[in-house]
């Protein structure tokens, strides 16, 4: 039994919150899934202050004290998450960026590996697709296995033309999804997320020590001396690049100190 939540960025229950639900209809029609809803105006979640404490001592000495870890229980729990936002002034909504922002240590030290990850925006006109970038490269920086998102458009009331297109585009996303979570075997890194663990790792170890909680997770995760952040086998051109990586970052690194 597989487990899928989807954090949906809008108050209403409708657009969103209906896609979402269509979403977990076809997953769960293809396979043995549990599903649940979360609405991320049901919680409590203070706007972060940028003090740095998550990331420099750990995100359990964050001082606003409200829901954010509930929702990271129910996270870890999942094997796959949707995140689910209304498009609100070209962006994510308000409830959805806050919930990111929280996350920030999260960027520096990701945890989602194994998990599937999918993104849907539901928008009247226009830019829902740029949404879904950004959404997309979240996810890849959470560690999840990300399924590009997809963009719904219409206006309300929705006319039964919009609806099939949204039928059509929900049908197709929640059948890649369920591929995604039947797959047991974590994708080969891009060189482009191998430069950015190398050139990350290689720059704490040069500039960071035990007092630092990146430096100390890392080190606990063994990643300074890992080729990727979980085991993985590279083409020869990967290996070389990866080192070239870890050599550039390095010098780098050192001419600050």
């Amino acid at each position: 039994m597989k487990k899928v939540i989807v954090l949906v960025g809008s108050a209403r229950k409708k657009g969103t919150y209906e896609a979402a639900r269509q979403f977990l209809a076809i997953v769960g029609a293809g396979g043995a899934v549990e599903s649940e809803i979360l609405f991320l105006h049901d919680y409590s979640l203070k706007q972060c202050i940028g003090c740095k404490a998550c990331f420099e001592k750990g995100e359990d000495r964050c001082p606003l004290r409200d829901d954010r870890d509930k929702i990271l229980a129910k996270i870890d729990t999942a094997d796959g998450v949707v995140f689910a936002t209304p498009n609100y002034s070209f962006q994510v909504s308000g409830a959805m960026k806050n919930f990111l922002d929280r996350l920030g240590f999260m960027f520096h030290r990701p945890r989602y590996f194994g998990k599937v990850y999918t993104n849907i925006v539901f928008q009247g006109i226009y830019g829902g697709r740029k949404i879904n970038g950004y959404l997309d490269f979240v996810g890849t920086g959470l560690g999840f296995t990300t399924v590009k998102g997809c963009c719904l458009t219409s206006l309300e009331p929705v006319s039964a033309h919009e609806q099939g297109i949204i039928d059509r585009t929900i049908a197709r996303q929640g059948r890649l999804f369920l591929n995604a979570l039947e797959r047991s075997t974590l994708p080969s890194p891009s060189i482009l997320r191998l430069m950015m663990f190398r050139m990350s790792r290689s720059s704490m170890k040069a500039l960071l020590n035990q007092e630092n909680r990146d430096y100390a997770y890392y080190r606990e995760k063994g990643w300074f001396d890992s080729d990727f952040y979980y085991p993985t086998k590279l083409s020869f051109a990967k290996s070389f690049m990866g080192d070239r990586f870890d050599s550039l970052a390095t010098r780098t690194a050192r001419k600050k100190v």
